[in-house]
């Protein structure tokens, strides 16, 4: 009975071995796959930056502009400003005390 324990145990050895080679081949494979989508992924991260880039620096100049408005508006009304900075103020406020 020893013997056959023996050549079981020999066995079991071996398939723990092959199993654990098949076990680094898969890692490796999927470590590949892994690189390859994250360069797919930087890549792609990458072109919709360079969209948003230049969407944004198309739109710069009419930002510009509004700003411009807004400000001279605020400077010939600051009564109105004061009044919707303190209704914002008030609304935030109203917010985080309802959150509690």
């Amino acid at each position: 009975m020893a013997w056959f324990s023996t050549l079981s145990d020999l066995d079991l050895d071996r398939q723990v071995a092959a199993l654990s080679r098949q076990l680094d081949d898969v890692r490796k494979a999927l470590a590949k796959r892994g690189d390859t989508y994250y360069e797919d992924g930087r890549e792609a991260a990458s072109d919709y930056y360079s969209q948003l880039a230049d969407r944004f620096h198309e739109a710069l100049p009419a930002i510009r502009r509004r700003g411009r408005v807004l400000e001279h508006t605020a400077r010939e009304h600051p009564a109105t400003v004061a009044a919707v900075g303190l209704v914002v103020v008030g609304l935030l406020a109203g917010l985080l005390i309802s959150r509690r």
